[in-house]
Parts: structure tokens; C-alpha cells; sequence
């Protein structure tokens, strides 16, 4: 059974820094692509940033510049830097990988003070 288990979320004040890691277990190979998505308190989900197995990136415009996706040496770890980080930013970060099918992690906070 794949899972992809978060963590680094928090409390930060605005214009500071967090880094989210998320790591998967249960699967051999590894996945086409991997990153981040979020939901803010009454808004829909949408894709923060995203990272193929080749290392091409996709970032939504609202973090471009703020927010750095990579993944780790060990296989299928993902992680998302961001800084200059302001109150629009807070939300639950999700991971998700894709390899045929899609998977989730199970969200961690994210907030921002201002």
C-alpha cells in the first residue's frame, strides 16, 4: 500500500520560511511526478508546484519566485521551500506522487501570521 506521509508544516510570520517534506513508502519504482497542492479555508484545491522524474518544474503563479519544488536523493521524496512567505500562503499542503494512478498525503497546516 503506497502512502506518502508530510511534515514541516507550522506557524511562521509572514516573510519567513518553511520547508515541507513529504516522503513515500510501498512502492518499488518511482513516480513520474511529484509535488504539492493546497486548500485554503473555503477555497478549492489547487497546484502550489509540481516536479517531474526528468526535473521540470511547474509552479502556480502566485508562488513563482517564493517557492522551490525538488526531490531528495532517496527515491520518491519531494520537498517545497518556501519563503517570503505572506498570510495568503496559509492552507493545508498536500503531497501528491503519479505513477498510473495518483496518491495523497494526508495535509499539514500551513499559517501564516501577519
Amino acid at each position: 500500500q503506497v502512502q506518502l506521509v508530510e511534515s514541516g508544516g507550522g506557524l511562521v510570520q509572514a516573510g519567513g520560511s518553511l520547508r515541507l517534506s513529504c516522503a513515500a513508502s510501498g512502492i518499488i519504482f518511482s513516480f513520474n511526478a511529484m509535488g504539492w497542492y493546497r486548500q485554503a479555508p473555503g477555497k478549492q484545491r489547487e497546484l502550489v508546484a509540481g516536479i517531474t522524474s526528468g526535473g521540470s518544474t511547474n509552479y502556480a503563479d502566485s508562488v513563482k519566485g517564493r517557492f522551490t519544488v525538488s526531490r531528495g536523493n532517496a527515491k520518491n521524496t519531494v520537498y517545497l521551500q518556501m519563503s517570503s512567505l505572506k498570510s495568503e500562503d496559509t492552507a493545508v499542503y498536500y503531497c501528491y506522487a503519479q505513477r498510473a494512478l495518483e496518491y495523497w498525503g494526508q495535509g499539514t497546516q500551513v499559517t501564516v501570521s501577519s
